[in-house]
């Protein structure tokens, strides 16, 4: 009988979390033929109550193991968290709010008993905020241009792995975990199933501008080095055009023999800004790349766990 490890992030989900656990029991108990499962509960140090009511699910159900942060540290970690203590065959992660239908897991699983690696849930009607959703789909072209994510694939929060690809996962350690990159760099036999998604129980999204330009920078700084060739051509390309328009002026004045005129004084500082502009966008972007490297050599954590239930040290 084959395992499968449930991954929940949580933040600002006391209200929502005992529902998703109950409908998680509820699906596994009918297909208790087929699969064991276990749930992780990885509290990203969520200020309401979210910690004290993991503890007592644990308390309740020893299928449920509990982590808890001493600080925030993103979705991703503690995903990275739950997937290194986890020993499923399948791991599955989901959102923490309800609107990611524990109760069609059997549509991932199925996948993934096909012969899929990875599994990502696919909504034809998403259900979350303007914003969130804005959001989603620059995560989306930044994927497709920085890490050649397929065009026609589709990821998600909601999603299913085997247990080859979290081993290979979990033996990132840096500081600046992504997990959508982690998968596409494990495996291509990545496919998506068609899943319901539904209003949120509780609040509103915890991501914030801050995250999501967080997040992306995450993606393309740790997984990618295109930001550094695109630099590069972008630098290559206002050299060609700064030699053409010397070689422009040269011949104005000794060939062509046209007289002097006054320069334009709003055309050359705006050539002034936007090369200066460039310039320090070029290398905030490399000083990007260095800080990372600084951090991750000081062997800054992915996360620091404080409290866990239901867990061996």
């Amino acid at each position: 009988m084959k395992k499968v490890s449930f991954i929940i992030p949580c933040y600002r989900s006391e209200k929502t979390l005992g529902s998703v656990v109950e409908e998680i029991r509820t699906t596994m108990d009918k297909m208790a033929d087929r699969y064991d499962y276990d749930i992780f509960l990885i509290n990203d140090s969520s200020p309401d109550g979210t910690a004290g009511v993991i503890k007592k699910l644990c308390e309740e159900n020893d299928r449920i193991r509990g982590i808890s942060f001493a600080r925030n540290f993103g979705q991703h970690a503690a995903l990275m968290a739950g997937f290194r203590y986890s020993d499923g065959d399948i791991c599955v992660a989901l959102d923490d709010d309800g609107q990611t239908p524990a109760n069609q897991v059997d549509r991932l699983l199925d996948a993934i008993e096909n012969g899929a690696d990875a599994v990502y849930a696919k909504y034809d009607h998403k259900k979350h905020s303007g914003f969130r959703n804005f959001g989603s789909r620059v995560n989306d072209l930044m994927l497709r241009i920085m890490l050649s994510k397929p065009k026609e694939l589709f990821v998600s929060s909601y999603f299913a792995v085997k247990r080859f690809v979290v081993e290979d996962m979990i033996r990132y350690e840096n500081s600046y975990p992504y997990v959508i990159g982690l998968v596409l760099r494990s495996t291509k036999a990545i496919v998506n199933v068609d899943i319901d998604h539904r209003d949120r129980m509780e609040g509103s999204s915890g991501y914030t501008l801050k995250k999501l330009l967080g997040l992306w920078f995450n993606g393309f700084t740790a997984f990618s080095v295109k930001p550094l060739r695109i630099a590069t051509f972008i630098g290559g390309v206002s050299a060609c055009m700064g030699l053409l328009y010397g070689l422009y002026v040269i011949i104005r004045r000794l060939i062509i023999d046209i007289p002097d005129e006054a320069m334009g004084f709003a055309a050359l500082m705006s050539a002034i800004v936007f090369f200066g502009g460039m310039i320090l966008l070029m290398l905030g972007l490399i000083g990007e790349y260095i800080g990372r490297i600084y951090i991750s050599m000081n062997n800054s954590p992915q996360y620091v766990i404080r409290d866990r239930w239901n867990l061996d040290k």
